[in-house]
């Protein structure tokens, strides 16, 4: 099936604030249900914002297993996409994904769809939930870049047995999940931001997420700016969570960075979660579909009804918000009413007792941490396509990925041959980023796939595609080759990087 994108029709000169209503104007929200559980806390959540009196009207929409068992390939059929187009507005029970297998994921089609670039994840200790860390105070939100990195998806077989992901980063994308995560901070009365990364190892992609987050940082010297890397945030969080205030990063690293602070506040039955961008906000629990348990009535609604408080939030229905989610806190401070997941020990109750215990419970206030006063979290504006313009750029060479089963030196020295009569020369061969030859180590176990970097023979000399496309010709001849990165530098310095062991 063909997936347009939404058509952009925004003002790239100002900010995008979330809406703010003072009146009780009614708001089309999509409802996708999702796999599993997830139509049975749908239905609670629905009964509490209505008790609530939340001025919301709701298109009801399928995404997911339902889709897929209907052949829809990205899991979103058009129906579901033209409402959220319509509403810009979802909130999303868990959905079922193929695992190595079928279709992509229904939840990134629907981010990568709307450009819902940020994830928001908050993690904040629940008076009743009883962790480890009970009593630490913890209260952080991860804010992850949600449509680039490894999960924009781009993978290639480059030989039967050789798969690869291209890690994709970009200024632009960058640039706004770390300018949301400034504004998240203003917005909840926060002091500090830290960005994770891995930019000791991936130094161009990670490290152009570190330097862009230094640079906006500049943009905001009231709040406190620091650099971790990912491995020691993941360390940090299980020594001191408290720390942390707001924790902003790439993708991957996002996605296992934030399900670990949800295990530190009670788990994914607790998570709430938002997707943010400037034409949709897609609200969602992030737990699984629970299929063991579907239609017995066990499931825990928490997470989906803190991620409606969120989209309420959004909509600017900051009163209503509060009341439903210290309704929430009240009910599981007391400890009287436990769905199975979290019954420790008692009689659990099943999902529509907890949530009528929560409309019971709308005027009360939890003794311990109530819901705090949030102020409306400004969007950065989408602007037109960043450029970036050194003074000088050159290609100094090429890496060539050539499929072959012979040993190192057999291939250096044969591909050395051919370049005889080329403009370029044979500098080294690596097999997963380790150099083979020259000089490699005996001890590297070689797969069929060997990245073969040329460059020009005459020190200084820019390399033209036709000394490329020269050179692939010979190279075709012989071997099978799967894609070529030019080499580039800027401004002097290298738009590449070496192999392990490479001069």
């Amino acid at each position: 099936m063909l997936i347009q994108a939404p058509p952009k029709k925004l003002n790239h000169n100002v900010a995008i604030p979330t809406a703010t209503k003072t009146d009780l104007t009614r708001t089309k929200v999509t409802l996708i249900a999702g796999d599993g559980v997830g139509p049975e806390i749908a239905v609670a959540v629905q009964k509490i914002l209505a008790a609530a009196g939340a001025p919301l009207d709701w298109e009801n929409c399928v995404a997911g297993g339902e889709a897929f068992a209907k052949g829809v390939i990205s899991g979103v059929p058009a129906e579901t996409i033209e409402s959220i187009r319509r509403t810009g507005i979802v909130l999303k029970g868990p959905l079922e994904t193929p695992i190595g297998y079928g279709g992509k994921s229904a939840n990134v089609t629907l981010r990568k769809l709307f450009e819902t670039y940020a994830n928001v994840r908050p993690a904040r200790e629940i008076s009743g939930v009883a962790t480890p860390f009970s009593g630490r105070g913890i209260d952080f939100v991860v804010v992850r870049e949600n449509v680039e990195d490894l999960y924009a998806g781009v993978e290639h077989m480059q030989s039967p047995s050789v798969a690869q992901c291209l890690k994709l980063i970009t200024r632009k994308g960058s640039e706004k999940v770390i300018r949301l995560a400034f504004e998240l901070a203003i917005s909840e009365g926060r002091k500090s931001v830290h960005c994770a990364t891995k930019a000791n190892i991936m130094k161009l992609t990670e490290g152009l997420f570190k330097k862009v987050f230094e640079e906006v940082a500049l943009d905001y010297p009231q709040i406190k700016a620091h650099h971790i890397l990912i491995d020691n945030a993941a360390h940090q969080l299980v020594i001191r969570p408290e720390q942390f205030e707001v924790i902003v990063t790439t993708n991957m690293n996002g996605d296992i960075l934030s399900d670990l602070a949800s295990g530190l506040v009670g788990g994914l039955g607790f998570a709430p979660s938002a997707n943010l961008g400037t034409e949709a906000a897609i609200f969602e629990a992030v737990h699984g579909s629970a299929p063991d348990i579907a239609g017995q009535g066990l499931a825990n609604p928490s997470a989906l009804l803190f991620s409606a408080v969120m989209m309420l939030r959004h909509l600017g229905h900051l009163d209503i918000a509060k009341r439903v989610k210290n309704a929430l806190l009240y009910v599981l401070e007391s400890g009287e009413y436990r769905t199975a997941d979290f019954s420790q020990g008692q009689t659990p109750v099943n999902t529509d007792v907890f949530a009528q215990a929560v409309i019971a419970a709308l005027d009360k206030l939890p003794t311990r941490m109530p819901e705090k006063e949030y102020q409306r979290l400004t969007l950065p504006a989408a602007g037109p396509q960043a450029e970036s313009h050194p003074t000088t750029r050159e290609v100094v060479g090429a890496d060539i990925f050539i499929e072959s089963t012979l040993p190192p030196n057999a291939l250096g020295t044969a591909l050395s041959g051919l370049c005889a009569e080329s403009s370029l020369s044979l500098s080294m061969i690596s097999n997963r980023g380790t150099q083979v030859f020259p000089n490699g180590a005996p001890e590297t176990d070689c797969v069929d796939v060997y990245r073969c970097r040329f460059v020009s023979k005459v020190q200084g000399e820019v390399v033209g595609d036709a000394d490329i496309f020269s050179l692939l010709e010979r190279i075709a001849k012989e071997y099978r080759w799967m894609h070529v990165e030019k080499l580039q530098q800027f401004d002097g310095a290298p738009g590449y990087t070496r192999a392990q062991g490479e001069d």
